[in-house]
């Protein structure tokens, strides 16, 4: 693998600065993640991408908040502006369980330290650089941003809040995958400033003297302020949300219930959220206001979703793929799972409720050419620590790559947020063909030994019947590989759920699909001699869930012969269906009432079911049983344990647990 010098990294420090011939920069990044020069990691992603375009970029990891302020000051004022990238997960659910304990690490930290971000980075970094910089400009960007750009419940907190921008003193936001605004406001920024520039120059007769040259000077500084979003050229950059002292709502404006109204009524802001989802999915978005305070908070429609070529370049960026070597020593747990797996798309198109990717990526897939693919997977093998594995080779969700609708135009007028839920669209092309050929190409590379599949799977595409019996073929195919050639022994999916009513709130297909699915891949295992098993992933006390749906999972997943182990309680985060549905009490597509479990009692009432196997366990489920009057499921569930005592399970061999068969109890 090649050698990297300091220099090949995005510049951190005064020292690098010089080490790179630079003086001065265009544009800082300050990041609340360890900077790991990688596509998967978004502030190297941004800062890698600026530099493309010929600005000079610096990026500031993880900076002191506390005393001085040092790392804020140490690289001076950029020529444009502060960008934020407060992170590749959402700081809140990346430090807080769903029942607000610390978490064990935090992943994008070195070593999984949890002191090197504050909570709310982006509003703690923004205020800072105000006060320290009052007038250069401040971009904010990244999920943390993109999911509170409006009005929105912070479960944390426990309270409605406005969008970020009035917390944060920032003059514009970012949202979703930022590649394409940031370089458009960059251009047209550093257009304003030349502008500018050009009409002080002609304004001062000579710049002989020193008074002139300080007028030039002070001049300058005054073009780089926080102008650019009262300018109206500025304003219409897609992909963007700003503050408006006033403005003028025009007949395809969408308007939305004021923050305040919201505040009074929370069926307000369930009716809200149904058309911020929509315009989030759709090709072409309206403009969204919402009046907050004595301004409104003005949303711009996204830009189109990539195409191939561009989410090509934007891969081929020259990352150096690792950590920047300040962290020589250290662990990043979150980089140490990535390392050796390809995303290979971009979007999409599930739109389950509970999920934040349609908000921040949308519903349309944008695939990576092939040989686009092979290049990265040929990187990864010269890495020195390779071993011939690549852990995943996946997206969003692992196959959905190349998956479109066919009739293009139907797809320019749809504001289905799911094209996959009630029912698959009879206009998506569903076939795995494409996939298929990419998993082929990147398993005959020379110093590839196995490609497994870690991203979730989406079985109801696999056993879809459409009219094209070409891609009926192609899912059986697909399931039958992915099953005898990319699994590691252990297949996960998520089913979430048995009860169908709360998979519909779920927008999950019904269990059916998961028991049709298991008995396929226990069938497959059998005539190929594999021991393999299916590991599912379920949620207690979703919106609509009730402890009577929780006793009958545990029921249904016992007679599958599954002893849980990928499970969760539902964590509500902003800007998901079931986040409004859960604190509304609506659901915002039917405005029907929907009750929730919300207190620590209610969850754990729900979520000790998913242990019926725990000796300790087992008399409070059966007293709430009992309580709630499923009686009938005792004996079913929680037989007297002294009657059914059981032997513990032997230990198996080090290094032989991958691909063995151990029984689901």
């Amino acid at each position: 693998m090649k050698e990297y010098r300091l220099t090949d990294f995005l510049p951190t420090t005064k020292k690098e600065l010089e080490l790179r011939g630079l003086t001065e920069v265009d544009v800082i990044i300050f990041s609340a993640d360890a900077y790991v020069d990688h596509p998967a990691f978004g502030a190297a992603v941004i800062g890698r991408t600026l530099e493309a375009a010929g600005y000079r970029v610096a990026i500031v990891p993880q900076p002191d908040w506390h005393g001085d302020y040092r790392d804020f000051r140490k690289l001076g004022r950029p020529r444009l502006f502060f960008a934020i990238a407060p992170g590749c997960m959402d700081s809140m659910v990346n430090k807080y369980t769903a029942a607000r304990r610390l978490r064990s690490e935090d992943a994008y930290s070195p070593d999984g330290r949890h002191d090197l971000r504050p909570e709310y980075p982006t509003i703690v970094y923004s205020k800072i650089l105000r006060e320290l910089f009052p007038d250069v400009p401040i971009v904010l960007g990244g999920i943390e941003a993109s999911l509170r750009r409006l009005t929105h419940y912070d479960y944390w907190q426990d309270c409605l809040r406005p969008s970020i921008l009035v917390d944060a003193p920032a003059d514009i936001l970012i949202y979703g995958m930022g590649e394409k605004p940031i370089v458009e406001l960059a251009n047209r920024v550093n257009e304003e400033l030349r502008m500018k520039n050009e009409e002080f120059a002609t304004a001062i007769p000579s710049a002989d003297s020193t008074a002139a040259v300080k007028t030039a000077a002070d001049s300058t500084a005054a073009a780089n302020s926080s102008f650019f979003i009262l300018h109206s050229s500025l304003k219409d950059i897609p992909q963007t949300a700003y503050l408006a002292d006033d403005i003028t709502p025009t007949a395809d404006d969408i308007v939305l219930h004021s923050h305040e109204e919201c505040l009074r009524n929370k069926r307000a802001q369930a009716e809200n959220f149904r058309h911020i989802e929509e315009q989030s999915n759709m090709m072409h978005a309206r403009r969204i206001l919402q009046g907050t305070g004595n301004r409104y908070v003005v949303v711009n429609p996204p830009y189109p979703p990539m195409t191939t070529a561009e989410l090509d370049a934007s891969f081929d960026l020259p990352y150096t793929r690792l950590p920047h070597p300040k962290y020589k020593g250290k662990r990043i747990p979150a980089y140490e799972m990535i390392k050796f797996s390809v995303n290979i798309h971009r979007g999409c198109f599930g739109g389950c409720a509970f999920c934040t990717i349609s908000a921040h990526q949308g519903k349309f897939i944008t695939c990576r050419s092939k040989e686009n693919i092979l290049k990265e997977v040929r990187q990864i093998i010269q890495m020195p620590d390779f071993k011939g594995y690549l852990s995943d080779l996946g997206g969003p969700s692992a196959n959905m790559y190349g998956m479109h609708g066919r009739n293009q135009n139907a797809c320019e007028k749809c504001r289905r947020p799911s094209c996959i839920h009630p029912q698959i669209c009879p206009n998506l092309d569903t076939s795995h063909q494409r996939l298929l050929d990419v998993y082929h190409a990147v398993d005959a590379l020379p110093g590839i030994k196995k490609s497994f599949i870690g991203s979730g799977v989406r079985y109801d595409l696999l056993l879809y019947r459409s009219k094209d019996e070409a891609a009926n073929r192609a899912a059986e195919e697909y399931t039958r590989e992915l099953i005898t050639r990319h699994v590691s022994g252990r297949l996960k999916v998520a089913p979430e759920h048995t009860s169908d009513h709360v998979l519909n709130l779920m927008r999950k297909p019904s269990f059916q699909q998961f028991r049709e699915f298991k008995r396929r891949f226990d069938a497959i295992c059998r005539d190929e001699g594999l021991r393999q098993q299916i590991i599912p992933y379920f949620i207690s006390s979703h919106p609509g869930c009730t402890e009577a749906d929780m006793a009958e999972l545990a029921v249904l997943t016992k007679r599958l012969d599954f002893q849980l182990e990928q499970v969760q309680d539902f964590t509500p985060t902003p800007m998901t269906v079931s986040t409004e549905t859960w604190y509304t009490g609506y659901d915002p597509y039917t405005l029907e009432p929907v009750k929730s479990a919300k207190t620590p009692n209610e969850k754990q009432a729900q979520r000790q079911y998913f242990f019926w196997y725990k000796p300790e366990e087992r008399q409070h489920i059966e007293q709430s049983l009992r309580r709630i009057g499923r009686a009938d499921l005792i004996q079913e569930l929680c037989p007297h344990y002294a009657n059914h005592r059981t032997e513990p399970r032997p230990q198996e061999p080090k290094g032989e647990k991958r691909g063995r068969h151990r029984r689901h109890r």
